[in-house]
């Protein structure tokens, strides 16, 4: 959901973009008025709830910070100095208002001069047949040791320790932030009998989610899972463990050299004997403690019955023969054509030829404005080309790449690329780094979603199971879904693409810089000075967040 607010010469201008639980504010200011702009001041009400400042954690030179737990300050004593802000702390479907205050004076005396406002709704339910939601996972590190303190302590004490051996659930739930209780509330829609689930699935172990399907089982629900098989695998014999309680007739191990690395869950409703699609659940979430809790990740609901029906399609085919990838391939082949006008496009592989990679490079090439990206593993030199463009050129890119031992950012344009490790040595990271039981690697971010011109009124978003690799391409099970023109399906995956960025970029400057102190707050207006530089991605960062 997005709102734009400006004074009557548009002079003066706030837009806000509302995700599923975050809002971005972007400001602009005319050139003629930044003589003297200290920055601005922020005031939220989040609901019901009373008007607050949003804090900031930068102050002017000599200032103490009022709030010290926090090492923060209201920012209408201390200036926000960036031209775009974001909230990551709301829930979904909630209604906020933002008062954005101009200020100027001193930094002994800032001035509250003139203030515009918006209101937003995170989550607004657009597309009414669509929910896409993000674990807080390991961007959460440093609010996670401020919330749970003694969660945190008992952690670096008991760093092997399973998931649901913590002292206080409240961590377990709010790390996985409602990512687990959609599964749980999309397999719980099956109620009986006259119900269907079929689940695709490359890593099934957590207890919670094999306890949610078990449980359909019993109450009658035609259940079937595929899930990923090969000869002295671990994986499988993981799998294998979790399926234990499922009849032989309602479960089959996808056989492949590769990786069936599909996960997915289609919901049907028995008419006349035959299962009618309903919806489909999606993403990027493996069913594992790392999945749902530690990896950054997505689940994409679409109660659509045409988007349903395809993946229910895909499924019954490999149902049909798991031991058989070919006919897999080639049934993609005749029947998942690529389909650049189609708005919500649904994609399998494996496919011969390459086509999906080299729609994914159309996608991305498409890109005027900005572009941003959050993958995993190793790309193809066709994907990272396109993903960095070229120096220097008037695209904005805001992305990571998740390797095994760090996390490699690229900042504007390529020019501007940064590492960061994977994994720091202490709080909830420490833990993650001791945890990665069935991971290869510190893999920390597993998304894989790109956003296209996402500032635009006409956005690309690619999310789902797909590396983007060649292996991805031509040898995996994968789904994915390329959605075309759809601003709220962009706003809620490029704003959690943006918070996991931050995250990283903010570790960038404060570990690898060995910054001791954070710069202060300019007593003037000179940090603005970039973002009104002809030529510079500052000031296109400026214009284009801000809807010019």
């Amino acid at each position: 959901m997005r709102k734009l607010k400006t004074n009557a010469q548009d002079t003066f201008r706030v837009k806000a973009y509302a995700g599923t639980n975050g809002v971005l504010l972007a400001f602009d200011v005319d050139e003629s008025r930044r003589n003297g702009l200290l920055g601005f001041a922020v005031k939220q009400k989040e609901g019901n709830k009373p008007w607050r400042w949003l804090l900031n954690s930068l102050t002017f030179p000599g200032k103490a910070h009022t709030i010290e737990k926090w090492q923060a300050t209201p920012s209408n004593l201390a200036p926000i100095q960036k031209m775009r802000w974001a909230d990551y702390s709301i829930e979904p479907r909630t209604t906020c208002r933002y008062r954005v205050h101009l200020v100027y004076g001193t930094p002994d005396l800032p001035q509250l001069d003139e203030d515009l406002e918006v209101e937003v709704r995170t989550d607004d339910g657009q597309p009414d047949n669509h929910r896409v939601i993000f674990n807080r996972a390991v961007a959460a590190s440093q609010a996670f040791g401020r919330k749970f303190e003694d969660v945190d302590e008992w952690l670096s004490q008991n760093k092997n320790a399973p998931i649901e051996d913590w002292p206080d659930p409240k961590a377990r739930d709010w790390l996985q932030h409602g990512l687990l209780d959609q599964i749980e509330k999309f397999v719980a829609r099956a109620k009986d009998n006259t119900w269907t689930l079929d689940v695709a699935i490359y890593e099934y172990e957590l207890a919670a989610i094999v306890k949610a399907i078990n449980e359909a089982h019993k109450r009658g629900v035609k259940v079937r899972i595929l899930y990923h098989g090969k000869v002295g695998d671990e994986q499988t014999k993981l799998n294998e463990a979790s399926v234990k309680k499922i009849p032989v007739a309602r479960k089959r191990a996808r056989v492949t050299n590769k990786i069936f690395h599909d996960k997915f869950l289609v919901l049907g409703k028995l008419k006349n004997g035959v299962s009618e699609p309903r919806a489909v659940l999606c993403g990027s979430t493996n069913f594992t403690e790392n999945g749902v809790y530690r990896q950054a990740n997505v689940v994409h609901v679409a109660d659509d019955k045409a988007i349903a029906g395809l993946y229910a399609k895909l499924f019954q085919v490999v149902w049909d023969s798991p031991g058989d990838v070919p006919a897999a391939k080639k049934w993609i082949g005749l029947n998942n054509a690529i389909d650049a006008a189609n708005k919500m496009f649904v994609g399998f592989s494996p496919r011969a030829g390459g086509k999906d990679l080299a729609e994914f490079v159309n996608c991305i090439n498409a890109a005027d404005r900005d572009l941003l990206f959050a993958t995993a593993f190793a790309l193809p030199k066709n994907i990272l080309e396109a993903l960095l463009g070229q120096d220097n050129d008037p695209v904005m890119r805001f992305g990571l790449q998740n390797s095994k031992s760090s996390i490699t950012g690229f900042h504007a344009d390529r020019t501007a690329k940064f590492v960061t490790p994977a994994l720091l040595n202490k709080g909830l990271e420490g833990w993650v780094k001791e945890g990665l039981r069935g991971q290869k690697g510190n893999l920390l971010v597993h998304l894989k979603a790109i956003v296209v011109n996402f500032t635009s009124d006409d956005p690309i978003v690619i999310s789902g199971s797909h590396n983007l690799s060649a292996s991805a391409s031509s040898g995996n099970d994968e789904n994915y879904l390329i959605m075309r023109g759809d601003t709220h399906l962009a706003d809620r995956y490029g704003l959690e693409i943006l918070r996991f960025y931050e995250h990283y970029r903010f570790r960038f400057f404060a570990k690898l810089l060995k910054l001791k102190q954070a710069r202060p707050l300019a007593i003037d207006g000179s940090w603005a000075d970039g973002y009104y530089t002809n030529g510079s991605l500052k000031r296109l960062e400026r214009l284009r967040f801000a809807g010019r």
